[in-house]
């Protein structure tokens, strides 16, 4: 994905990309690449609109490639291979054997769906025991998740949905949602808590720790259903509350200065309560005010009034409102239909090796939330190159990042970083969802020693120090209820205890709410943070922190929105 633009490399992992955003130079080379495969060994047929990357290990003995089905970088396929139409074979991924897929059917990356079998006869050894393939085939319309095994003999039915990570030994019926070692049912797709307002596609997100909604929540229901009512007939009152009418520009609270970040809550609140840009300007007028804002030599976004952000060693600064506002302009851009006028160069130009060495030296052992909120930055910053068809970062940089991520986590708890003395795990677990969210959830991948997280985080939050009643803040319940989410989706540890925090802390966060004014962000004990006036931040943050932990606790539905911003549930850029 970091390869120049006079090749195919950007379109071999990320191939999604390719319909809209290729050159006439690099539709001819994948003509070339198509030529050699249907000249090769093997009867290959390959529909229209097909694309298969360049560094994809293709030799079947038959390959029908159904239209717009595309094979990704590094894939590795053999055999007898069928595909229908809108099929993807994302990047690392291995087909092999007698494998046949329908229509609309994704495969995430690094999985392995093995149509073949040794014998293990004690008469022989294993390398010349028969090769038997029974053949797998799998219906249409079924999301296989990152990092999944199907076995030989395997037959998926339509609309399933594996999720990550998870091996599948025997069939699946048609709508089941499956997970783990070995795969089991975890519910029907159509069970009615994923078909209501705000579902839509992609909806289950947490296929492999979702517990089933409890029997006795109609009271909490109610009550999630009330809130949202009253949420929406009040937000225009909240966002009018900061807005400045002479400048069009936000503040968190009456009385304090118009921030970058105030302008983007506002249209994230919008978005959620309203499904619409703030009022009183239009969307296109919200999208000059933000778009004017970045720096064209640097891609990077200053504070108002402020000078152009100065990059750090290895593109984002290490800390500040430049380094946040990669995420927040870049969502709320989104959000309005719009994107950056430029890339982020500042990244764009870091270097695998400036970027490791970068890595090596955030402060892990004592401040682990700045380091992470710096991978956050540094990741958010890579993707909006992608989304604009520019270089992620040099060749290497973003593959140097998960690599250093992956070796460096500590396998005892799941996390990078040390608890500390004075705050115990808090700047871990808080740094952890900053780093995750720009880096394993933003690109669909997923997180290392998910149960142990959950362990990790679930002491985490019986820590008194931060979470006895009247101390929750916004920023440390969603640093714990986002990972114990994103790890469900890989797991069901530990799940009851999940929801049932989930729940406990839902009833609190709904008597949060000020009428006409929002929520208050919450004390901090050191005196950082928006404190306990309502505003912008803690409303755009609480309304996310109250999805997530009413779709642990299973009644997410009632609430009849859906977080699309930087909070959002689904990965940014599909794994």
């Amino acid at each position: 994905m970091n390869q120049p633009e006079s090749d195919e490399g950007l379109f071999d992992h990320c191939p999604w990309l390719y319909p809209e955003q290729a050159s006439q130079a690099q539709r001819a080379a994948q003509e070339q690449r198509r030529k050699r495969l249907l000249a090769g060994a093997g009867a290959v047929r390959l529909g229209e609109g097909c694309f298969v990357a360049e560094t994809a290990a293709v030799y079947p003995d038959h390959l029908d490639l159904g239209d717009r089905s595309y094979i990704a970088a590094h894939a590795y396929v053999t055999g007898d291979i069928r595909t229908g139409a809108d099929c993807t074979v994302n990047p690392f991924t291995v087909v092999r054997g007698t494998v046949t897929l329908g229509d609309g059917v994704r495969v995430g990356a690094h999985s392995s769906l093995l149509g073949f079998n040794h014998g293990t006869e004690p008469g022989l050894p294993v390398h010349r025991q028969p090769v038997t393939s029974r053949g797998i085939t799998i219906g249409d319309d079924v999301w296989i998740g990152s990092h999944v095994v199907v076995l030989d003999g395997v037959t998926i039915g339509d609309h399933c949905v594996i999720g990550a990570g998870a091996v599948v030994t025997k069939d699946l019926p048609a709508w089941t949602m499956a997970a783990g070692n070995p795969a089991r049912r975890i519910r029907d797709r159509r069970d009615p808590r994923e078909s209501g307002p705000g579902s839509g596609a992609g909806a289950s997100t947490a296929p492999a720790g979702t517990a089933p909604r409890p029997a006795d929540t109609p009271a909490l229901v109610e009550a999630l259903s009330a809130f949202a009512g009253a949420a929406r007939a009040q937000a225009v009152d909240v966002l009018d509350r900061c807005r400045q009418p002479a400048t069009g520009r936000y503040v968190d609270r009456p009385g304090t200065e118009p921030t970058v970040r105030a302008h983007c809550d506002a249209v994230e609140i919008a978005d959620l309560l309203l499904g619409e840009a703030p009022p009183r300007l239009s969307a296109a007028e919200h999208v000059a005010l933000l778009r004017d804002l970045q720096d064209p030599a640097t891609g990077l976004i200053p504070e108002y009034g402020a000078p152009p952000p100065v990059p750090g060693p290895a593109g984002v600064p290490d800390d500040g409102a430049a380094a946040y506002h990669v995420l927040c302009v870049g969502y709320a851009l989104d959000l309005l239909g719009s994107s950056f006028a430029h890339p982020v160069h500042a990244v764009r130009r870091t270097t695998a090796d400036r970027l490791v060495t970068h890595l090596a030296q955030l402060p892990w052992d004592d401040r682990a939330w700045h380091a992470g909120a710096w991978v956050d930055s540094w990741a958010t910053a890579a993707y909006w190159n992608l989304r604009l068809g520019a270089e992620a970062a040099a060749p290497g940089a973003l593959e140097a990042l998960f690599g250093r991520l992956h070796t460096r986590v500590d396998r005892r708890t799941g996390m990078w970083g040390s608890p500390t003395p004075r705050d115990g795990h808090l700047q871990m677990v808080n740094g952890y969802y900053r780093l995750t969210r720009g880096s394993f959830a933003q690109f669909g991948l997923p997180v290392p020693y998910a149960e142990r997280v959950i362990d990790t985080v679930l002491d985490h939050a019986r820590d008194p120090r931060h979470f006895a009643p009247g101390r929750e803040n916004a920023c440390n319940v969603l640093d714990v209820i986002h990972p114990l989410w994103l790890c469900a989706r890989q797991t069901t540890h530990r799940c009851e205890e999940a929801r049932s925090w989930a729940a406990t802390q839902l009833t609190a966060a709904l008597r949060r709410w000020h009428p006409g004014r929002g929520f208050a962000f919450g004390p901090a004990p050191d005196g950082t943070g928006p404190g306990r006036d309502p505003g912008l931040q803690g409303t755009e943050m609480w309304l996310a922190i109250i999805w997530l932990l009413a779709d642990v606790a299973g009644v997410a539905d009632a609430l009849g929105y859906r977080p699309r911003g930087i909070h959002r549930p689904e990965p940014a850029l599909p794994g």
